[in-house]
């Protein structure tokens, strides 16, 4: 089945924001014509990440011919680690999710990270919900309304919830909210279906590049599980745990876990 991801918007040739979010959405309508395509499970997983990494690589080579770019379904390439600019990107966050038509709970993560005096950190981001129409970015800060819970909810795995969390909600009052992919979970506290998502159990830079970016532009919280900043572009893309959650909820979690740790 033919493809066409149409004419990018004139104003991405210069704006990177723009740009994120046109191929967020882009590699999203293409995964959901490969769920019309008739396959099922592994084969269904397989052909999704295969689409979208393949058109997002071609778009990419094709707009931003100069960028280094880091996916998690290509080759590492280490000549990002000289590169002044990098696109981090998932294009499929929640293949399992993906593979179980009808869930929403997947996304495409598209982030850029840019080389600064300091060294370099995320300056764009979108994450893509194609199931639910909705496109998360950088370029509009979403305005995080306020909380609808009368007691903080924490999003986690629906299939593996760690114990540390579940511990951590008795401690604050919270109930868990179980969901899909890493992206979702994250953009569920920038959509009020969660107020604090708190990861620990292993994770790569293209799980949480783009959806941190679009927290950070939100005004939420982002740290590692001990307060320290989440750092992105690393020789290891290795990026095992993050926290995103409302600001005031930062200080009480960082405290359970300094308390009590992550096992």
């Amino acid at each position: 089945m033919t493809f066409d991801p149409g004419t990018p918007p004139a104003a991405s040739a210069t704006d990177d924001h723009v740009l994120a979010t046109w191929l967020a959405e882009v590699a999203g309508r293409r995964l959901l014509q490969v769920r019309q395509e008739g396959l099922e499970g592994r084969e269904l997983k397989d052909a999704g990440d295969r689409a979208a990494h393949e058109l997002l690589m071609g778009l990419l080579a094709e707009l931003r011919p100069g960028d280094a770019v880091l996916s998690e379904e290509g080759k590492d390439d280490k000549a990002r680690l000289e590169a002044d600019r990098v696109w981090i990107v998932d294009p499929l966050d929640g293949t399992r999710e993906f593979s179980e038509p009808p869930r929403d709970d997947w996304a495409v993560h598209v982030a850029l990270w840019e080389r600064s005096a300091d060294g370099g950190d995320l300056t764009a981001g979108a994450v893509a919900q194609p199931v639910l129409g909705e496109t998360f970015t950088t370029g509009e800060a979403p305005a995080v309304p306020a909380s609808s819970s009368e007691r903080p909810r924490i999003a986690v795995s629906r299939s593996r919830p760690p114990a540390f969390v579940q511990a951590l909600a008795e401690e604050i009052g919270a109930e868990l909210v179980p969901m899909g992919s890493a992206g979702v979970k994250m953009m569920s506290v920038v959509r009020d279906v969660a107020d604090a998502y708190v990861h620990a159990g292993g994770q790569y830079e293209w799980d949480s590049a783009a959806p941190v970016a679009v927290a950070r532009a939100a005004g939420l919280f982002t740290s590692r599980v001990d307060g320290s900043p989440l750092v992105y572009n690393q020789d290891d893309v290795y990026l095992p745990d993050v926290v995103v959650c409302r600001p005031e909820l930062s200080e009480r979690i960082l405290a359970f876990i300094a308390a009590h740790g992550t096992e």
